[in-house]
């Protein structure tokens, strides 16, 4: 059949049309960057950083406003607000794919990925964005991303222009003595640390690759696992704006968010086996175990601390209680004419370093037998435990004929005093434990007894205690230090 020359027309125009309805159809497929014209660089390839706000106060935030600001930006910008639990009141969020509220805390209606912010990040990069900071020009992300590429740093930070910008620090971070050290950064703005409101950005494989990336305070927590690697942190000639809004402008919220946050920051340092935190200025603060608490340790097996199994030494608080304890111990026998001197490992810590081992547990004190009677404390422990009035526990040791005294009821950090006798010149006593330093030796080393500086004060040491060290230890003790059973464990082979 021949067609007409006016259903030729029609047929094309019926073509036509289809194929305009199908290029239609395709262009409302595709994403919205791919559609408009003139894309910027950023969004030529889409976005190349999830922006990841975790540090906010439910009860009080500008997180709203921080969204809105960076999808003004860029409508297509992948947001993820992470909280450990559903915030109240209810955040007002955009009720679009790019940007996720993701709860932390699992649950039992949900899969384990869900609980997991890598789950929602598929971006290279991650811009970590606190409260009270806003987008307020364009590409600023993308000018951090080009400053990581081309920098040396493992991440680059902003500040952020609120009444707290950021500020570069030096900080240094021993797993081994349980310490956390800032100080004033002499290379800005490479920096160890940051002190302040700034938005930072790094790789998404190396946040998630941290062992608590996302940990609250998140700062505090990112630069001290950060800095333990090796990473520094760039801080860029670049502003984010403060919010128009700001969040805990009044005294109440202010009170609430600084409780919670020092909350939150000791249980995050007890977490990640911080117990010692020296602040820039010197400033000490203490997140370990105190006379109100028991020790940080429990019960020694082996002459083996458990946390000498962790590669790490005795915990700063611990060494702490024992140097109070020792001073005491030895003013109260000084005052009532006891005879003393520094025992076992007390005494090979004073002759290495004036100090208490740095791996020790407890301190030795060697006292005159005869010379008990002298002491109220020591008298009142023949007959049960007492506590002094200053919370110190004397008693007699379980373990045999020896006194004990602990830092406080609720913690056993202690000091051991073992009472020796004379016996045709040789320091004998009744009870004796398997250690290799628990031996005989000459009177001769207490007549007379000397200063040795140690722990802080000055005690009472035999004299020529290098022999008497060797007689106790073996030959070169003072230059070779090891741990107290090396059978267990070893201080060369613990890495």
């Amino acid at each position: 059949m021949r067609l007409t020359r006016c259903q030729a027309a029609l047929a094309a125009a019926i073509t036509l049309n289809l194929l305009v309805l199908f290029y239609v159809s395709w262009l409302q497929h595709q994403p919205r960057n791919s559609r408009a014209r003139g894309p910027r660089r950023a969004s030529a390839a889409g976005p190349r950083v999830t922006v990841l706000v975790r540090e906010f106060e439910a009860f009080d935030n500008a997180v709203p406003e921080l969204v809105d600001s960076f999808l003004q930006q860029d409508p297509a910008q992948p947001l993820v607000v992470a909280a450990d639990t559903l915030p109240y009141p209810p955040l007002a969020l955009p009720r679009i794919p790019n940007v996720r509220l993701v709860l932390l805390q699992p649950a039992l209606d949900r899969p384990a990925a869900a609980s997991r912010p890598e789950t929602y990040v598929t971006t290279e990069f991650v811009a970590l964005v606190p409260d009270g900071a806003r987008a307020e020009a364009p590409g600023q992300l993308e000018r951090m991303v080009e400053a990581l590429r081309v920098g040396k740093a493992r991440l680059v930070a902003a500040p952020v222009a609120t009444a707290n910008p950021a500020r570069c620090l030096a900080l240094n971070v021993s797993l081994r003595e349980w310490t956390a050290r800032y100080g004033a950064a002499p290379t800005a703005p490479r920096c160890d640390a940051l002190d302040g409101d700034a938005v930072v950005l790094l790789r998404a494989r190396d946040l998630f690759n941290l062992s608590a990336p996302l940990a609250r305070p998140v700062s505090t927590s990112l630069f001290l696992q950060t800095s333990l690697r090796g990473w520094a942190v760039q801080l860029l000639d670049l502003t984010f704006a403060a919010a128009r809004q700001p969040p805990l402008t009044t005294a109440h919220a202010r009170w609430k968010a600084e409780r919670e946050g020092r909350a939150r920051r000791a249980a995050l340092l007890r977490a990640l086996g911080i117990r010692l935190v020296s602040w820039e200025g010197g400033q000490l603060e203490w997140f370990g175990c105190n006379k109100e608490t028991t020790r940080c340790f429990g019960t020694v097996v082996g002459d083996t601390p458990a946390y000498l199994y962790e590669e790490r030494w005795t915990p700063p608080c611990c060494l702490r209680a024992l140097r109070e304890t020792a001073r005491y111990v030895v003013g109260v026998l000084e005052a009532a004419g006891v005879r003393y001197w520094l025992e076992g490992g007390s005494l090979l810590g004073a002759a290495r370093h004036g100090d208490i081992i740095p791996w020790d547990y407890d301190v030795d004190l060697g006292i005159y037998l005869e010379d008990v009677g002298n002491c109220e404390q020591l008298r009142g422990a023949e007959a049960g435990s007492v506590v002094d009035e200053r919370g110190f526990v004397w008693e007699k040791a379980v373990e045999g004929d020896f006194f004990r005294v602990q830092y406080s009821e609720s913690n056993h950090l202690h000091v051991d005093l073992w009472p020796f006798y004379p016996r045709n010149g040789v320091m004998t006593k009744d009870t004796w434990l398997d250690h290799r330093q628990d031996v005989e030796f000459p009177e001769h080393f207490l007549q007379p007894l000397v200063p040795l500086p140690f722990a802080g004060f000055v005690a009472q040491a035999p004299n020529n205690y290098r022999r008497f060290l060797e007689l106790k230890f073996g030959p070169g003790v003072i230059e070779n230090p090891q741990y107290p059973n090396p059978a267990l464990l070893s201080l060369t082979g613990s890495g």
